[in-house]
């Protein structure tokens, strides 16, 4: 074959063969990313038939790396991250930690270095954003309370594997240096520059980086988006989103020595500050997942297969650091914080798998010298398996979560969430206890109503999943108790059976007609006033009239159809 058209055939093959056994992974209700690496095994040199070039797949999985953590960066809000700090950042940074400490164990047995154990350790600890995405999007719980911490547990997990990222080269020869038989010697040693030199050294080049896209970057990018736009050019405007992703990625690399990833983050991070930022998502999104695919392949060509036959047993110790021991770890963590068993079940199964930043961190390692080929397949094969099997961990959460409150004393007891924002204080006003109303969920919606309620003088407890979110409405001394309404206990807490009125305002998956039944059950008189997102939902509570239903678009739509039919006629 012409070696001209290396490029074009290693694209062509895996493309094509992505898209083949990425579409039998789906059918098998297996993730995308699952066959999107076996497309990369088949192509790559451990199996026979057609070999892509690696090389050219390396700078093609650059691209893929830079863009996937461009959109994250975009995706990335502050926010969202602070809402669930008290549980996520303890959490992901201990359970790190753990699994890092099982992964240096492992290798420590199968007389790795220190530096190899410590990159294979950090590898297990990091969990796929884009797997666990999905799988909460399948169930309908990614805008459930559960589902926002998983994603914020992993959105810390990505930080500290960014700043791991940027660590590693400059600690390359010292990690190389140094065994886990003998971690005595000085890391200094092994270096002429002091260990602490360039250490600091790093992290001033990031820290000027980063000060300089918040400060500049911050401004000129929605600048510059602001007049590609004005030309009315989409083709503009999505070069411009792209120019910027790989562009500011290439210069931070060059002009300040810092990861591809990490400046590609930032660049979405900042470019999220436009007005444009969903059109920049959107638009770039095509571009961004074909490559994407491209890396996962990349991925998969370093796989040798072999191994399975080879070392059985590691490839199985392996997959259960990460699908038992993280989870398990998890799980505790979550518990000793103190929220429900329920919510520790979903992180932990939101855990039980590894994928695109453990594949980029392993992959450093290998080109640095710190993780042995070895180590690389071993990650492959265990971020195989465990994807594979996380679709059934997750459907196993409500069989185990049910046996558990069966035959555990202590389960029952987590899952009663005793918490002291669980229930009302006993200093709480009578007013609030008698002919109140119960607002479920103080998000964008809930908000404003609690906002009409107070300008009237009305009396309301609000129900609220996010115990933060419950101690911060207490400083402000508006009533609030935490907890899933649907459960009845925390309707019982709110004194629903002395309430005038339900509110349902929460977009989250809640079971909407438990929750009613028990409202009904403690007070048969008590109005209902419902909020869905779901035209089905909305049909059948309106049929079974369950109380007085508003359907996001159809209220909306009513509210614009009102005001436009006001100014027509009233010329």
């Amino acid at each position: 074959m012409d070696h001209n058209l290396t490029l074009i055939t290693t694209i062509a093959s895996g493309f094509g063969l992505a898209l083949i056994f990425g579409f039998i992974a789906e059918r098998c209700r297996l993730p995308a990313l699952v066959g999107y690496l076996f497309a990369g095994i088949l192509i790559g040199p451990a199996t026979p038939g057609y070999v892509a070039d690696i090389s050219i797949a390396s700078q093609l999985s650059e691209l893929g790396v830079m863009l996937l953590m461009f959109g994250v960066g975009l995706h990335f809000s502050i926010n969202d991250l602070m809402s669930v700090k008290r549980i996520a950042l303890p959490g992901a940074i201990v359970q790190m930690a753990i699994a890092t400490v099982l992964g240096m164990a492992l290798a420590n047995c199968w007389g790795w270095t220190f530096g190899e154990g410590l990159i294979f350790g950090l590898a297990l600890s990091c969990a796929s954003t884009v797997v666990l995405l999905k799988a909460l999007e399948a169930r309908g719980i990614l805008d459930s309370m559960n589902g926002k911490i998983a994603i914020g547990w992993l959105v810390v997990e990505d930080l500290v594997t960014v700043l791991v990222l940027v660590l590693m080269p400059p600690l390359a020869a010292i990690l190389r240096g140094v065994s886990l038989e003998n971690t005595t010697t000085p890391l200094t040693a092994t270096v002429a520059t002091p260990l602490w030199q360039t250490v600091s050294f790093t992290l001033l080049q990031v820290t000027g980086f980063i000060v300089l896209m918040l400060v500049v970057g911050k401004r000129l990018l929605p600048w510059i988006l602001w007049h590609v736009a004005k030309t009315g050019s989409r083709e503009l405007f999505t070069l411009a989103v792209i120019s910027a992703a790989i562009g500011i990625a290439c210069g931070a690399a060059v002009l300040f020595s810092v990861s591809f990833a990490l400046g590609a983050f930032f660049a979405g991070m900042v470019m999220r500050e436009s007005e444009f930022s969903h059109r920049a998502a959107e638009e770039s999104l095509p571009l961004r997942d074909a490559f994407a695919v491209l890396f996962f392949v990349s991925v998969g060509m370093l796989f040798e297969p072999a191994i399975l036959l080879e070392k059985p047993l590691s490839v199985l110790v392996v997959v259960a650091v990460i699908v038992l021991g993280k989870s398990m770890a998890a799980m505790m963590i979550t518990l000793a914080l103190r929220y429900p068993l329920n919510t520790a079940l979903t992180v932990a199964a939101s855990l039980a798998q590894i994928g695109e930043f453990s594949f980029i961190l392993a992959g450093l390692g290998v080109s640095l010298g710190i993780l042995p080929a070895e180590g690389m397949s071993l990650i492959l094969a265990g971020a195989l398996i465990s994807m594979a099997i996380n679709p059934m961990i997750f459907s196993l959460i409500k069989p185990l979560q049910t046996w558990l409150l069966r035959v555990s004393e202590l389960a029952r007891h987590y899952e009663k969430n005793t918490g002291k924002f669980s229930e009302l204080p006993m200093t709480t006003e009578r007013k609030y206890l008698v002919d109140q109303v119960v607002l479920v969920g103080y998000g964008r919606v809930g908000k404003r109503i609690a906002k009409v309620l107070s300008d009237n003088n009305i009396p309301f407890v609000v129900a609220e999943q996010n115990r933060e979110l419950v101690e911060h409405l207490r400083k402000k001394g508006i009533p609030a108790v935490s907890g899933n309404a649907s459960e009845p206990s925390v309707l019982i807490q709110a004194h629903i059976a002395n309430a005038e009125m339900l509110v349902i305002a929460t977009p989250d998956t809640i079971d909407v007609r438990k929750m009613i039944k028990t409202a009904k059950m403690l007070q048969p008189e008590i109005k209902i006033v419902i909020r869905t997102h779901h035209e089905d939902e909305s049909k059948f509570l309106r049929e079974e009239r369950l109380g007085k239903v508003f359907y996001g678009e159809e209220e909306l739509a009513r509210g614009m159809s009102t005001f436009i039919v006001e100014q027509y006629t009233s010329k």
